[in-house]
């Protein structure tokens, strides 16, 4: 058997304490050795087995540490992450990988000459409903896809604006905030579109960042429009999944649970963790050929976000190719570029992927 992988997370906020640490903590093969956390005990008194670093610096100084995760505020990432691979350790950012592509492509550049893993904490692909939709697309009952809609609605009346990602720095917004997951999923189910077109706005009263957009994406093939949305200002959220295809559609409501299970302190081995009540799963409802609909309930598959940690284990280990790969979440970095681009310009723009590193 070989040690575990020695883990140091940089940072012990929302994204540092319930995506990252709890998951590395309940992941077979690594082990969670430093917490850098600048300030207060909260990562001590979780994890009183791990070091808290005061210091990037001082986490770098432990050379057994393999795999450093960055989870601190996204205007970070790209100099702590290039500071990390420049100390030769492996990687994994949260999202939004970078803000820009070009920082993107330069991470990507030095991972490969140090031949180190490089990846984005695109932990949604482990979602259990996304894992249902790949199901039901696969199984080819809708017939020719006609259109794909994803929503990512939440309702939060007054802007945080002594938060971070609502105080108008950079790296704030929903669309970065979002917009990874949703285009992630894209990407995986429909690889690379042709053209773009986004609405990125503010909807609530004194917000100074964007918190409501939706994105079009053109496809040279069914689906020939993929459209993505999120906004702030849901107090009746619009379904996580729709669906229409030749044959039929799917819809699909709710959100996978595993963020709350999380935010309650429910443990990943716990009974019930990441799966959903039938109520929540979603319908299939197949038209074509039939004298009346048939409707029946979809199974919504058991979401777990260690799949994401297990498969960055088993690469550096040798033993798996990575999933989330770096040039991946390049495209996904560069469609936030041009949905900005797009929105100012109010018109579709070219999606060209020719610069990918």
């Amino acid at each position: 058997m070989s040690e575990p992988i020695r883990v140091g997370v940089v940072g012990f906020g929302l994204a540092g304490k319930i995506f990252h640490t709890a998951v590395i903590q309940a992941t077979s093969g690594l082990d969670l050795a430093c917490v850098v956390q600048r300030s207060g005990d909260d990562a001590k008194n979780e994890y009183p087995h791990a070091h808290v670093a005061r210091s990037v610096e001082e986490m770098l100084g432990d050379t057994s540490i393999q795999l450093v995760v960055i989870a601190t505020p996204s205007y970070s990432h790209f100099e702590l992450a290039q500071q990390c691979l420049r100390e030769q350790r492996n990687v994994v950012i949260d999202k939004p990988f970078t803000l820009k592509s070009e920082e993107a492509a330069e991470l990507i550049k030095v991972a490969r000459e140090r031949k180190l893993l490089l990846t984005a904490y695109q932990s949604r692909r482990w979602d259990g409903d996304f894992k249902t939709v790949r199901q039901v697309i696969a199984g080819g009952e809708l017939g020719r896809l006609v259109s794909f809609e994803s929503h990512y609605d939440r309702f939060r009346a007054q802007p945080r604006l002594g938060v971070w990602r609502e105080n108008g720095g950079p790296g704030g917004g929903i669309l970065f905030d979002l917009g990874p997951h949703v285009i992630d999923q894209a990407l995986i189910l429909f690889g690379a579109p042709e053209g773009i077109f986004a609405s990125i706005r503010v909807e609530r009263e004194n917000a100074v960042i964007d918190d409501a957009w939706d994105i079009f994406l053109e496809y040279p093939q069914p689906p020939k429009t993929v459209v993505l949305r999120a906004t702030l200002t849901a107090c009746t959220p619009g379904p996580r999944y729709l669906i229409h295809g030749a044959k039929g559609s799917f819809v699909k409501w709710g959100i996978d649970p595993q963020e709350d299970q999380l935010k309650a302190g429910m443990a990943f081995d716990a009974p019930g963790f990441g799966e959903e009540p039938e109520s929540a799963w979603g319908e299939l409802k197949i038209c074509e050929g039939l004298t009346s609909p048939a409707t029946r309930r979809v199974r919504t598959e058991r979401g777990d976000y260690r799949g994401f940690y297990e498969n960055v284990r088993d690469a550096l280990l040798g033993k798996a190719e990575l999933e989330v790969k770096p040039e991946q979440v390049w495209r996904t970095t560069r469609l936030i570029e041009l949905a900005r681009e797009s929105s100012g310009q109010g018109r579709r723009l070219r999606v060209d992927f020719s610069a990918q590193p």
